[in-house]
């Protein structure tokens, strides 16, 4: 049995939609049971049952793992296929006629404005970004849901970002990171800085409410690794459980009263109106597998990194840098 099953096709994914069928799958992922002894379980006849456990047996999620003879009796054991599945689906556009490029990864403005910019070149292929976190792009990436992940990812022992992280979820994969930008995280406040912020331990110190990021997310590493540092436990950190998934919505609470700090790009704290303490400039790259990285789809973009008009747009979002913009580091195997 596997530890963890990931589940790609559409036909597997239409299984599980049925409630009854995943109450199956879930009973044995337990262990193994028998038509008879699930149908008591389930209230339902075995025939009822058999007609489910042969649609999961069909998808790849239930196998037969025994069978028993007594006198004139036989029974059949049937088992789940892993003892956990994780469902990596993602619903794209239909691609046109040059393509479809599809952006994962950590929320970033520069990154919209690139796609923005894509989308507007003649030649160019369909893109699509989804905001999801730095590590669930690179995870999304490794399980071929897209075809670049962005992230800012620091190393607290190197200092470095992203590589690290990259290399560890991509084993036996030649990778090629590409620079997007760097760009100031710190802490958004409202204007004035009335209580006089200068980190975000001194903040929390004084029981600032936090609005924080979604999990996987470069910031939500970041200041997970701020309060460890600082010895805080999360649970006394006002707001720690409420979430939001972009820098912009993060300025926002700040901006509605409904937050007093949150940590993220000075862009996104200029954008609101509010006031800025920087803490850390940080790298952001785009990574991508080398055979991506290779393609014809990838060639507008990496043609755009390059283009003087667009660099001077990222600086003009504030607090971004691109004197390393398009510089591209190869990760071998």
């Amino acid at each position: 049995m596997e530890e963890i099953s990931h589940i790609e096709a559409v036909d597997s994914v239409r299984v599980l939609a049925n409630d009854e069928r995943l109450h199956l799958l879930r009973l044995l992922m337990r262990g193994p049971a028998t038509l008879t002894q699930l149908g008591v379980v389930m209230g339902h006849h075995p025939a009822w049952v058999r007609h489910h456990l042969m649609s999961l047996e069909h998808a790849g999620l239930v196998e037969l793992v025994e069978t028993r003879h007594t006198r004139n009796f036989t029974e059949k054991f049937y088992c789940a296929t892993a003892r956990a599945y994780a469902v990596n689906f993602m619903v794209l556009p239909e691609a046109g006629k040059d393509g479809l490029l599809a952006l994962l990864g950590s929320d970033d403005l520069a990154l919209d404005l690139l796609a923005q910019r894509l989308r507007e070149s003649e030649g160019a292929p369909d893109v699509v970004t989804i905001a999801m976190g730095s590590l669930e792009g690179l995870i999304a990436l490794r399980q071929g849901l897209g075809h670049v992940a962005g992230c800012h990812l620091l190393d607290p022992e190197t200092g470095d970002f992203n590589r690290s992280y990259a290399r560890a979820l991509f084993p036996g994969r030649e990778l090629q990171l590409i620079t997007l930008a760097h760009r100031e995280q710190g802490l958004i406040v409202p204007p004035g800085n009335p209580r006089g912020f200068h980190g975000f331990d001194e903040a929390v110190a004084g029981g600032a409410r936090i609005v924080n990021r979604n999990r996987g997310s470069g910031t939500r590493v970041w200041l997970d690794r701020l309060l460890a540092g600082a010895g805080m436990d999360p649970a006394d950190v006002a707001g720690y459980e409420r979430e939001v998934a972009t820098h912009e919505q993060a300025a926002r609470a700040v901006a509605d009263g409904t937050a007093d700090v949150a940590l993220g790009i000075f862009a996104a704290a200029r954008a609101q109106g509010l006031d800025f303490v920087p803490l850390m400039e940080e790298r952001y790259d785009l990574v991508t597998p080398t055979p991506v990285y290779e393609s014809d789809l990838m060639a507008p973009l990496l043609a755009l990194l390059h283009d003087e008009g667009f660099k001077r747009s990222v600086n003009r979002l504030g607090g971004y840098s691109t004197r390393e913009t398009g510089e591209v580091a190869r990760l071998a195997v």
